[in-house]
């Protein structure tokens, strides 16, 4: 069932399966919308609810008009919870989705029943980082998204996925030129301007998931690395043959290892 609900004063573009007695909430990344699940979701649907959106700024989605900072979009979350009558659900995020899980676990601690950061981190932006935020809000201003699209979409897969993904890039980068360019430099301003979540995720009690790449382009191993060492309790997928998009580039193994920490923590 796809519909829109008004959220925080924004209309929110809404997936929901209705069936399962756990939930699943897919949040996806920067650049995509819900239907970079949409065969994710197949596997998922026989044994939980799944409900995916299309967050602040991207998508048929409202936005901020000028930032959707990652708080904000926990809040439409947290709506679409209560609207969907969900007393608690397992948070996936995808990339910035992570962050916007992340933020949502520390707002809304009850309904957070499990955590699973798929290719993200709780560490804030460098100031490299933040400059090539700057950097792309200024070629989006300037009319050059698709620039944006053609560099980042491919780097979110592994080099040897690259010609079997070639049909996904293009739904993802056709989905991406839906958004309203107003919205996805919001998005940026939000990304940039996220706080450290490391001190949170260091007290955060409850069943916790990494699934990282090993040939991410944006998330390195030693990066992944320190994260592993640093949250020893947490629960970890290592995808072989993934970059950043291990839902797209090993559906199975992701989906199976995600269903049974949903079911078994």
């Amino acid at each position: 069932m796809e519909y829109f609900k008004t959220c925080r004063g924004i209309p929110v573009y809404i997936s929901d399966t209705k069936q399962g007695d756990k939930t699943v909430v897919l949040l996806h990344g920067y650049l995509e919308t819900n239907e970079v699940w949409a065969d994710f979701k197949e596997l998922l649907k026989p044994h939980v609810r799944v409900i995916a959106i299309d967050l602040p700024g991207n998508g048929l989605s409202g936005t901020n008009p000028n930032e959707n900072s990652m708080e904000f979009i926990a809040d439409v979350v947290a709506d679409v919870l209560n609207h969907s009558k969900i007393d608690k659900a397992t948070i996936v995020g995808h990339s910035m989705g992570g962050y916007v899980a992340l933020a949502f676990a520390e707002k809304y601690p009850e309904p957070t029943e499990k955590l699973c950061l798929f290719h993200s981190t709780p560490n804030p932006d460098t100031e490299e980082k933040k400059q090539n935020r700057n950097r792309e809000i200024a070629l989006i201003n300037e009319g050059k998204l698709e620039l944006i699209l053609q560099i980042n979409i491919a780097n979110m897969f592994a080099d040897e996925n690259l010609q079997r993904m070639e049909d996904v890039i293009v739904m993802i980068t056709e989905n991406a030129m839906i958004s309203e360019p107003e919205g996805i430099v919001a998005c940026l301003r939000g990304m940039k301007n996220r706080k450290n979540m490391n001190v949170f995720l260091s007290g955060f009690d409850k069943p916790l998931l990494w699934i990282f790449g090993k040939n991410d382009k944006y998330i390195p191993e030693t990066v992944a690395a320190g994260l592993i060492e640093k949250f020893p309790h947490a629960k970890t997928l290592i995808l072989n043959k993934s970059g950043h998009a291990g839902f797209l580039e090993e559906p199975e193994i992701s989906s199976q290892t995600l269903i049974d920490f949903i079911k078994n923590g």
